[in-house]
């Protein structure tokens, strides 16, 4: 892995810095900003945590523009000498806790990484003394709590529901007070589900597919009918490039896609790609567990403020469920080496 290069001698156009830019998202926006931009410096800030692999980003590792910083977003020990040494002109700040289910059972990491981490990121971005041209937070549709009835717009309130959503609602009220008080240079997305390939097996698809690659049945939490948009992660990229270059500072933005499934269904659908098996036993592979204590059906969004700029979702489901499932199956070893990882789906199963 190409580490951290301070004697490097080489002029670029813009440098990016990219907080959890291992992770799954953002390892996909690293990789598409080094290949697309061989004059930006890109900078990968992660600590590499149980649902990162460095495997995701093996393709661009030895690239002259692209350096990997290994650190904590929370230790501004860590985060303030990248930005008193690297002149960052565009933040994309990725870096959080997501999983619904563990932010139940501990809060307070939910807390400290996906609040404090953002505090610690945009205090030492704000206090540089090169001025950032663009901060971009990744939020999530959660925020916006369930749906009765309603279609979310960025003005809709902010009512979520679980912690996860809940420290997200809070990142971004402080992202905002910075544009409020500072016109420091942010923008916020809100995005549905992202699927694709690298994706860690804690989340609903790919844990579906490891479970169906292991003769497992698929575990639906509950019964009641949960549904959720599923929008695929090159088109989510393709938002945030778009964004920061025709992005209104101080604005929210919501990223959707069209595609809404109830989980049932998307169980099913898995189950016949996977397994092959005639309709008539589709339910054989399924299994429902207790589920979590709170429990939203879904969050619909509208993103027409997004779509103004000229962004489209380009990737349509049959295309890219398919494209992941071709991707699991082809790297079933993939997480191989994370214990927990498998010991979490052991255990839902």
């Amino acid at each position: 892995m190409n580490e951290r290069c301070c004697g490097r001698q080489m002029d670029f156009n813009r440098t990016v810095l990219v907080t959890g830019g291992s992770g799954f998202i953002g390892s996909h926006l690293v990789c598409s900003l080094v290949q697309r931009h061989p004059d930006w410096r890109i900078i990968n800030f992660d600590n590499l945590d149980y649902c990162c692999s460095p495997r995701s980003l093996e393709s661009i590792e030895n690239r002259a523009n692209y350096t990997f910083i290994k650190g904590d977003v929370c230790n501004s020990q860590q985060v303030n000498p990248i930005f008193n040494t690297e002149n960052i002109d565009v933040i994309f700040h990725l870096a959080a806790k997501t999983h619904v289910d563990s932010s139940f059972q501990c809060p307070s990491d939910f807390q400290h990484v996906n609040f404090d981490g953002t505090r610690v990121v945009l205090a030492a971005a704000h206090h540089a003394h090169h001025r950032p041209q663009c901060f971009i937070y990744a939020s999530t549709d959660e925020v916006y709590g369930p749906s009765l009835d309603e279609v979310f717009d960025e003005d809709s309130p902010v009512r979520p529901s679980n912690p996860y959503s809940a420290t997200k609602a809070a990142a971004e009220f402080l992202v905002r007070s910075y544009w409020d008080k500072y016109k420091f240079p942010v923008i916020i997305t809100r995005s549905n589900n992202i699927y694709g390939p690298h994706q860690y097996i804690e989340k609903v698809i790919p844990r579906f597919l490891t479970l169906l690659h292991m003769n497992k049945k698929c575990t639906i939490q509950g019964t009641l009918p949960k549904s959720r948009h599923f929008l695929f992660v090159g088109d989510a990229v393709n938002a945030f490039l778009l964004l920061l270059e025709k992005g209104t500072v101080g604005e929210i933005y919501n990223v959707g896609a069209n595609c809404e499934i109830a989980i049932v269904q998307l169980a099913k659908e898995l189950v016949k790609m996977v397994k092959n098996v005639p309709d008539a036993e589709l339910n054989d592979w399924l299994e429902f567990v207790p589920d979590r204590p709170k429990v939203d059906l879904r969050y619909p969004i509208r993103c027409e403020k997004l779509q103004q700029l000229g962004w489209r979702a380009k990737v349509s489901w049959s295309d890219g469920i398919r494209q992941t499932v071709k991707w699991y199956q082809d790297h079933q070893d993939f997480w191989s080496d994370s214990t927990e990882g498998r010991n979490s789906v052991f255990k839902q199963a």
